[in-house]
């Protein structure tokens, strides 16, 4: 048989099983007619399956694995080589032997609308119905073999030679389609790739010497946001500074900072194509990027500088640690990230990808205040830059009405969402996206469902800048109280990185004068492509649930030629109903390696350089007026799925008022450091890390859930010891007052860094009447002695609970109880004395009353007269005698 005719043939390998099946049974029975019985079993024996046919099976590979590794030219343009060559690898990972291994390339229609770049992929190979010729890759490939490839196909039809037949520009999904005959089987497709080819413009043929370019149109104003982030690494529960005593969950932050790792790889693709001086930089491209960074890796970077630990086991947070490797790394990569956000665009991320509509179900101004506000001072501060202010980036790229409102009341004006997520007043809710597919890319679906896939209903597109009408809260500002006093005037110096800026600082000085929240919009389709690119591709929350399937199928440049084709659709397909606008978006925590993110930049600086594309600072897009039709927020589904389950906001909530309640007594003391911003703060963070969307979207929640709530845990322990540190302390056996108005002496201790001002809460008996003292200040790390005005009126022993508490009435340490015993008589002795007192006035009176009567007193009864004048003369003599010693002496 020859090549051309064996390929001609070939068939899915689904319907050759069937038809060998059907042949099998018509032998058994004619064999069991003739007696041959043992023979039946093996001729029944299931041959194995390959590429399955139904719409609900899985597509993937069961003999061979085709991948994909390289496509030359990766964009065309006028001035490419006219020949496409594809690179591969066939890759057998079966248990049986392949033989007669050939591949080939096969076109499909242009994409004509957005939602095709990424349904197209998922049609079956009959749509792509301009094909190439097969090609021999192998005669025979073993189990665990692999063969490399390289195939070369004409863009343009020449004069009968094989080619793609590609006349104008657009962006063409492209099929790679791998053929084989698995023993015990018979010739059929056993794999596939697919990938989107741009064609900015047809370059000449052979025997055309005219090229084809894009038709002239307005170029697309075009910004894209480049984003810096990773998931939280601190472990949680230690105050601050965190400055030498930082902990990491582990050192993979370290390899990423590195040579070769993820975010030196991101930030190093930026410097290869905007150049590392900024007085050589192409401004064309750099205008229209803006660096989205993430606070909290700025945070963990700069704190592993100044020496760190890690854990020894993840799971064990309060286990043995070892030093930490990367502070060089750390100190490299923030370095060189301010030389890049010096002449840069830059725009803070939400604290640690914290999920805006959780943080709004909590409610807590202060979390709110750091989670929004504060990450541009963190951001400025650290890269000593000036980002942009009143833009929040959601992690989702949706939000619902709680969110808003928590945003636009903090002072921002802008949120970026995904333009599914923006829509007209009143039709909120009413997406037609219900159950995901489970199919995977390029899973033979029906030819039925395969031709409304390939032409999708009219889309509608959403303005580049929208009103959301019904988000116009009153900005909030946040009470002063909850600022820590000072017991001095503030001090001037500069705070550590782990402290907080001020929790009342004011929204952006000036906020837009439309009260409503703007939402800017970015293009799903391109943000789902960039998304799949890199080792570790999520699906986003907004994509749609008809087009959803697991990219990692896909070889890793199939996914990156998707991406190239997403982001050039739209300068290549002008529509009336469109706006010429372009807001990329890749994930936060991206995983594109240096070439691929690489190869995307290049790709916007194609389209800028052919004036398919012109830049949009990401300034000039938030200050766009928005449309003039009401808008309003759709919470996607999805994202309400992968959103922080509810069971983590009542939790953090408490937390987060126990830190403020801590917050409000503790006392900045002038030239003393932490204070207690900085001694806080960290907790605070540790709780918005806990509401981290990140690993959210992996399809599995209970690790992320395990990470919430470890985090959580070790958050309210530590408040429960800093909590406990303030007390008073229990005295010895029973105290004794001297006197029933004797002070009853108390000391209290506080084991804290920082000074804080209590109260004594004394539960007095009745007996007892104790002076409340007031509000005291506590010194950083020592006690204080206090005498406490009592009054007791009763000798017995009386026992009086004392606790301490903060300024504001919540308790702090253990209660404790003082036994109390007074010498004095109390009430008896009082009234004992007063009778005496009464008696001996009443005889006194007695005395008087009959001397002047002249009658004798009965108590005088018994002496003689002759006795009464020798003792009264007796007593006239001592006296004279008395003043005449007197005298002499004088």
């Amino acid at each position: 048989m020859t090549q051309t005719f064996r390929h001609r043939a070939a068939i899915p390998w689904g319907v050759v099983v069937g038809r060998r099946v059907g042949l099998l049974r018509i032998i058994a029975a004619v064999l069991t007619i003739l007696g041959s019985a043992p023979a039946v079993p093996v001729l029944l024996a299931q041959p194995a399956a390959a590429q399955p046919t139904t719409p609900n099976s899985s597509s993937s590979p069961k003999f061979l694995k085709l991948t994909l590794d390289s496509v030359n030219p990766s964009a065309v343009t006028t001035t490419s080589d006219p020949m496409l060559t594809v690179a591969g690898t066939v890759t057998n990972i079966g248990d049986r032997v392949v033989q007669d291994v050939s591949v080939r390339i096969q076109r499909a229609a242009a994409v004509s609308t957005p939602s095709a770049l990424r349904s197209t992929l998922r049609l079956d190979q009959v749509n792509y119905d301009v094909t190439g010729p097969f090609e021999d890759v192998a005669d025979r490939l073993s189990p665990g073999q692999r063969k490399q490839f390289t195939i070369s196909i004409a863009l343009r039809s020449n004069g009968g030679t094989p080619a793609l037949d590609i006349s104008k520009p657009g962006i063409y999904p492209l099929l790679l389609n791998v053929n084989g005959e698995p023993a015990y089987g018979t010739q059929a497709r056993l794999d596939d790739a697919r990938f989107l080819l741009p064609v900015l413009g047809v370059p000449p043929a052979v025997d055309i010497t005219s090229p084809v370019p894009a038709t002239p149109d307005t170029p697309v104003a075009t910004t894209l946001l480049w984003p810096l982030a990773d998931r939280p690494r601190l472990v949680a529960g230690v105050t601050g500074p965190l400055n030498g005593k930082a902990e990491l969950t582990d050192d993979e932050l370290a390899a990423s900072l590195g040579k070769g790792g993820r975010l030196d790889q991101l930030l190093g693709a930026l410097e290869s194509v905007l150049g590392t001086n900024p007085a050589s930089r192409d401004r064309t491209l750099t205008s229209a990027i803006c660096v989205a960074v993430d606070p909290d890796l700025l945070i963990t970077a700069q704190v592993m500088t100044k020496g760190y630990r890690v854990l020894a086991s993840p799971s064990d947070p309060d286990g043995a640690t070892r030093a930490g490797t990367g502070a060089d790394q750390a100190q490299t990569w923030l370095d060189r990230l301010r030389a890049v956000a010096a002449s840069t665009c830059t725009v803070a991320l939400p604290f640690a990808q914290v999920d805006l509509t959780a943080l709004a179900a909590v409610g807590d101004p202060e979390l709110s205040t750091r989670a929004l506000n504060d990450p541009a001072d963190i951001v400025d501060s650290i890269l000593a830059t000036k980002s942009v202010r009143g833009v929040s980036v959601p992690d989702s790229g949706s939000i619902d009405e709680s969110a808003g409102m928590l945003l636009r009341g903090r002072g921002f004006g802008t949120a970026v969402v995904a333009d599914s997520a923006a829509v007209p007043l009143g039709t909120a809710g009413t997406s037609t996206d219900s159950e995901p597919i489970t199919t995977g890319r390029g899973g033979n679906q029906s030819t039925a469902n395969q031709t409304s896939s390939a032409q999708p209903v009219p889309e509608t597109s959403t303005p580049d800048v929208v009103r959301l009408a019904q988000i116009a809260p009153v900005p909030v500002t946040p009470e002063p109280t909850l600022e820590p006093q000072s017991s001095a005037s503030p001090s001037t110096s500069a705070p550590t990185t782990s402290a907080a800026p001020s929790s009342t600082q004011a929204p952006p000085a000036n906020p837009p004068a439309d009260p409503a929240l703007h939402a800017a919009t970015f293009d799903i389709w391109s943000a789902t492509a960039l998304a799949a690119v890199g080792s570790n591709p999520p699906t986003p929350s907004f994509t749609p649930a008809r087009v959803r399937y697991e990219v990692t199928n896909d070889s890793r440049m199939a996914r990156l030629q998707d991406a190239l084709g997403a982001i050039t659709w739209s300068a290549l397909n002008p529509e009336p109903s469109r706006p010429r606008s372009l807001l990329l978006v890749p994930p936060q925590q991206w995983s594109a390696n240096r070439e691929e993110a690489t190869a995307i930049l290049k790709q916007v600086d194609l389209l800028l350089r052919n004036n398919l594309a012109t830049p949009r600072t990401l300034t000039e897009l938030v200050a766009e007026p928005p449309d003039a039709q009401p808008h309003e927020p759709d919470y996607l589904p999805q994202a309400a799925h992968d959103a922080v389950p509810d069971r983590f906001v009542f939790p953090v909530r408490e937390q987060g008022h126990r830190i403020t309640d801590l917050m409000r007594s503790l006392v900045e003391v002038p030239e003393n450091e932490p204070t207690p911003n900085q001694y806080l703060t960290p907790l605070r963070d540790d709780l918005l890390r806990v509401l981290t969307l990140s690993d959210r979207r992996s399809g599995d929640s209970a690790q992320p859930d395990t990470y919430a709530q470890r985090r959580l845990d070790q958050t309210t322990r530590t408040l429960d010891r800093l909590y406990g540190s303030v007390t008073v302390l229990p005295p010895g056996g029973v105290y004794t007052l001297a006197s029933e108005q004797s002070p009853l002496l108390l000391v209290a201790r506080n084991d804290l860094p920082v000074a804080i001002r209590v109260r004594f809460r004394i539960e007095a008996p009745t007996e007892t009447k104790i002076t409340d003292p007031g509000e005291e200040t506590l010194p950083p790390t020592g006690s204080r002695s206090f005498q406490i005005p009592t009054e007791v009126t009763d000798s017995r022993n009386l026992v009086i609970p004392i606790s301490l508490t903060t300024s504001d009435g919540v308790a702090l340490g253990n209660p404790t109880s003082v036994s109390v015993r007074s010498n004095a008589y109390g009430q008896t002795l009082a009234i004992i004395t007063a009778c005496a007192g009464i008696l001996l006035f009443l005889l006194a009176g007695r005395r008087l009353w009959r001397r002047f009567r002249g009658q004798p007193d009965p108590a005088d009864e018994g002496f003689d007269p002759g006795t009464r004048r020798r003792v009264n003369r007796y007593r006239r003599a001592r006296m004279r005698v008395q003043q005449r010693e007197q005298q002499e002496a004088g």
